[in-house]
C-alpha cells in the first residue's frame, strides 16, 4: 500500500479530530514523522485545498473540502435528513428562519435552512459562511470546543457591527454562559438588526457535530422571548441528536414557544 497516501490520510484524520490548529512539529510528534516529511505532505494537502495554512502562525487546519466531498461524514450521519423534520417544526413554532450549520475552523458553514414565512426575515445561503464568534450557531459550537481554538479566535476578533464582541475576555465569558445554559444568542453581532438563538447538536459520544438555530429581525427577538426560544432550540437540537443515535431528549419546548410567539 502507498505509504505517502497512508501518511496523508493520517494527517487529515489528525487535523479533523484536533480541537486546535497544529504546526509541523506538533503533527510530526503526534504521528511519529520527521518534520521534513510532514512539510512535503502539507504542501500537497494545502495545494489540493484539503488543508488550510495560517500564514501568520504557520498552523494547519482541515478545510471544509472534507465535508464538501462529504458526504462521507455528514452523508453517513444523514444529518440534514434527520434534522429537517425538527427544523420545519421549529420554523412553524417560531415563524423564524431556521439554520443548520457545521463548524469549519473559525467559521460556520450553513448546510441546510428553512425560511421563515414572514416577508421580513433573516437571509442565509446554503454553503454560505459566517464568522463563528458572531453568530448563534457558531457560538453554540465554539462553546464546547477546545481551549486552544478559543484562545486563538479570542486573539483575533474583528468588528462587523456595533454589537460584535471584540474584547477577548468578554468573548470567553459569553461562551462560558453558553456552556452553562446550553444555548447561544447573537445580538446583531454579524448583521445589523438580525438576532439569533441556537443550540449544539451532539453525537452519541457527546461531541458537538453541528448546531441548530433560529434567526430574524431584532424587533421580533424581545428579551422576554429569549428563554423560550432557547428552550425550543435545545429541544429541537436534542431531538436531532437522538435521531442520530444519541441520548433520548427531554420533553419538547416547542409548544411553549407557540404560546409566547405573539
Amino acid at each position: 500500500m502507498n505509504n505517502t497516501l497512508l501518511k496523508g490520510l493520517a494527517v487529515l484524520e489528525l487535523l479533523s479530530r484536533s480541537d486546535r490548529p497544529l504546526n509541523l512539529t506538533q503533527i510530526g510528534r503526534e504521528l511519529g514523522m520527521v518534520k521534513s516529511n510532514v512539510h512535503r505532505l502539507m504542501l500537497a494537502l494545502v495545494e489540493t485545498h484539503f488543508v488550510l495554512r495560517d500564514e501568520d502562525s504557520g498552523h494547519y487546519t482541515a478545510s471544509i473540502k472534507l465535508w464538501e466531498l462529504g458526504s462521507a461524514v455528514l452523508g453517513k450521519l444523514d444529518l440534514r435528513r434527520h434534522a429537517e423534520r425538527q427544523m420545519e417544526a421549529l420554523m412553524s413554532a417560531t415563524a423564524e428562519s431556521v439554520h443548520l450549520s457545521v463548524l469549519d475552523g473559525s467559521e460556520v458553514v450553513y448546510v441546510h435552512k428553512v425560511d421563515s414565512p414572514n416577508p421580513v426575515r433573516a437571509y442565509t445561503q446554503i454553503g454560505g459562511r459566517a464568522p463563528a464568534y458572531c453568530v448563534a450557531t457558531g457560538k453554540a459550537q465554539l462553546a464546547f470546543s477546545g481551549g486552544g481554538l478559543l484562545q486563538e479566535i479570542a486573539g483575533r476578533l474583528r468588528r462587523h457591527t456595533d454589537h460584535t464582541i471584540t474584547d477577548p475576555d468578554a468573548f470567553l465569558r459569553e461562551l462560558r454562559k453558553v456552556r452553562e445554559q446550553g444555548w447561544a444568542v447573537n445580538r446583531a453581532e454579524w448583521r445589523d438588526n438580525v438576532w439569533g438563538v441556537a443550540a449544539p447538536i451532539k453525537d452519541a459520544r457527546g461531541s458537538v457535530i453541528a448546531a441548530l438555530g433560529v434567526s430574524g429581525p431584532s424587533e421580533r427577538f424581545r428579551k422576554t422571548k429569549l428563554q423560550s426560544l432557547g428552550e425550543a432550540v435545545v429541544a429541537a437540537a436534542n431531538d436531532v441528536a437522538y435521531a442520530l443515535g444519541g441520548r433520548r431528549p427531554a420533553a419538547s419546548a416547542l409548544a411553549r414557544v407557540r404560546l409566547n410567539a405573539d
